[in-house]
């Protein structure tokens, strides 16, 4: 069975569609998806074993000069390779008018989406041959969870869903790496950042523990930032500029992440990875971080950021760190029980 899921962008909600993979997978033995994304995320859906191609979509790049000779090109070229095969099904995961016109209308199979009542925007079910409603009151992973179910026809599963990538990072882990734990400081929006000072003052009161602090980022702004964090601390690397891929692999290996609201703290989710996440306006409920040992950080009262303190955010971090020492510890011990 083929099947072309249509799920284009942002970071974290490309990589909440995961789960509904792994679902299918397991409920239709065989099944294969094509996956239509945004270029700039066109990694993630390759690391999951039912992805057999990925189509790159670049609208936010085209709608630039919409019109422009290369744009036409490259909007034909598009359109040609996603009419290049027929599909048993289609799915709209993504719920809005633009990649529902330009994407799910013009690709071949029996198209199915979230109807009126559960769509981000309820007019993109206009393209939707089949349309399902899909209770907007649980995380964004159970609902996609829930339509990839309804239009292939299984039983949601009950258990925590299963993004089915960790193990591909682990796989390639170093075993001469130093422990460390990831600081993820950038995000786009300035009312989602942590101040400087605060993380200045984590980095400060972690000095004298064994673990390395690593500062990822991707514009130079961030590159700035991140100096700016490690300057005075021998404890700090600012690592260089890295694909999408080498930052999945840092987080995949790092004892603990410490993050902002940020794509990057749902791949840490997605991973497996111990995570500590700071939210100040933004509300985590139904959109926040889905996966094991997740831990929202927030302000005793109001929203703003900076009302996080660095020794609250340092209590939970030694929380998270003495609760993964125990975990390998038990595995340690139920490896040894195995051999003997």
């Amino acid at each position: 069975m083929q099947v072309l899921i249509v799920k284009t962008s942002s970071m974290g909600d490309v990589l909440h569609t995961l789960p509904a993979l792994t679902d299918a997978m397991q409920a239709l033995p065989g099944i294969k998806f094509d996956w239509v994304v945004e270029e700039g995320f066109a990694q993630i859906p390759t690391w999951h074993p039912a992805v057999d191609r990925v189509i790159p979509v670049a609208i936010r790049r085209w709608r630039k000069n919409w019109f422009g000779s290369d744009t036409r090109q490259q909007r034909c070229d598009f359109k040609r390779e996603l009419q290049s095969r027929t599909y048993d099904l289609i799915i709209d995961a993504q719920g809005l008018m633009k990649s529902a016109a330009l994407v799910t209308r013009v690709a071949k199979g029996e198209k199915h989406g979230m109807d009126s009542k559960s769509a981000r925007e309820p007019f993109a079910c206009w393209f939707y041959d089949k349309k399902h409603f899909i209770d907007k009151k649980q995380h964004a992973v159970e609902r996609t969870r829930e339509l990839f179910a309804k239009s292939l026809g299984y039983e949601k599963p009950a258990t925590q869903g299963d993004y089915a990538i960790a193990s591909r990072f682990l796989a390639t882990q170093p075993s001469d790496v130093y422990p460390y734990l990831v600081f993820l400081h950038a995000t786009t929006r300035a009312d989602k950042h942590w101040p400087e000072e605060h993380w200045r003052e984590l980095i400060g009161l972690m000095a004298d523990s064994p673990l390395r602090i690593k500062l990822p980022w991707g514009a130079d702004h961030e590159y700035q930032r991140a100096l700016r964090l490690a300057e005075g601390f021998a404890n700090v690397d600012v690592l260089p500029k890295l694909s999408l891929e080498k930052v999945a692999g840092i987080l995949a290996g790092a004892q603990a992440v410490v993050s902002v609201d940020t794509g990057l703290s749902h791949l840490t989710a997605a991973l497996d990875r111990p995570n500590i996440t700071l939210y100040g306006p933004t509300d985590p409920g139904l959109i926040g971080g889905y996966g094991q040992n997740q831990t929202t950080c927030r302000p005793e009262k109001g929203n703003a950021m900076a009302d996080i303190g660095a020794s609250q955010v340092k209590r939970l971090l030694e929380q998270k760190l003495l609760l993964e020492q125990k975990q390998l510890l038990e595995q340690e011990s139920v490896s040894r029980e195995f051999i003997l």
